[in-house]
């Protein structure tokens, strides 16, 4: 997406972030995020140098999204969060940051060993380990945590129901990236890029919001609540960004918690 955009795209891009952010109550929260990390903001990806104002913009309007939806799920006293498909730690800083009484443990996992580390050095618990493979490492969790990873991930079936069936589980916030129509993604094979990619680089399958939650019964999850997070405001002449974004990038992300509930998963006879 960067190396399509011009710098005056990338200015307006940033003007409805921020429009679209006040708009949905959240330029507040974003604008606190981004003191909270401070220079650490940027290295919120390994693949991705996070090196201007539309990016560090970007970044943190969605993590406040993401942030207010997880904060009310928090464990009540102790507990264990495991945030899958952490790049950085920055989600535990904010969480434990925003709810000081919180005394729930966290856990970041993460394919990746640069990740990993990374999280590490800031004197946070993390672990190297694919997401389909936690029950392998002794890992469950209260509430856990799947911030733009579910794409990522070549079964969402399977480990959507691994976490249903076989953690104790008592939350699950994710939120993925926004689209009308479900998808699949495998965006580099469109555009022929043949650079090696990794998993944070590669969406697989993008649903749809009517998709997703046919995908959550089946799995044995019930939504508890659902938000989409739009990246331009609607009561704004920056609203014509949206085809931009629909171009460029994604109109905004969907993002629901969800607790366990089987009616529809233990009618299904064939889980492996």
């Amino acid at each position: 997406m960067r190396a399509s955009l011009s710098a005056g795209k990338e200015k307006l891009l940033t003007r409805s972030l921020k429009a679209a952010a006040a708009e949905q109550g959240l330029w507040e929260l974003a604008v606190r995020l981004r003191s909270l990390a401070g220079k650490d903001l940027a290295d919120q990806y390994s693949t991705m140098d996070m090196d201007s104002e539309y990016l560090l913009t970007k970044v943190s309007c969605q993590q406040a999204f993401q942030v207010q939806l997880a904060s009310p799920v928090l464990p009540d006293g102790p507990g264990t969060v495991v945030d899958i498909g952490d790049s950085s730690g920055a989600h535990t800083r904010y969480l434990k940051a925003l709810n000081p009484d919180c005394r729930a443990d966290f856990l970041s996992v993460n394919l990746d060993p640069q990740a990993v580390a990374k999280i590490r050095a800031k004197g946070l618990k993390a672990l190297q380990a694919r997401a389909e493979g936690l029950a392998g490492h002794g890992v469950d969790a209260d509430v856990f945590l799947l911030f733009e990873t579910l794409e990522h991930l070549p079964d969402p079936f399977a480990f959507l129901h691994d976490l249903s069936s076989k953690t104790r589980c008592r939350r699950l916030v994710l939120t993925v990236p926004y689209v009308r129509r479900s998808r699949l993604g495998l965006h580099h094979i469109r555009e022929g890029l043949r650079q090696p990619r990794t998993a944070e680089r590669v969406h697989l399958l993008e649903f749809c919001p009517e998709d997703l939650r046919l995908l959550f019964a089946h799995t044995g999850w019930k939504v508890e609540k659902e938000s989409i997070y739009r990246q331009y405001p609607l009561r704004s002449p920056l609203r014509a960004a949206r085809a931009l974004w629909a171009r460029w990038d994604f109109e905004g992300f969907y993002g629901a918690v969800l607790s366990r509930d089987d009616t529809w998963s233990s009618l299904y006879g064939s889980w492996a």
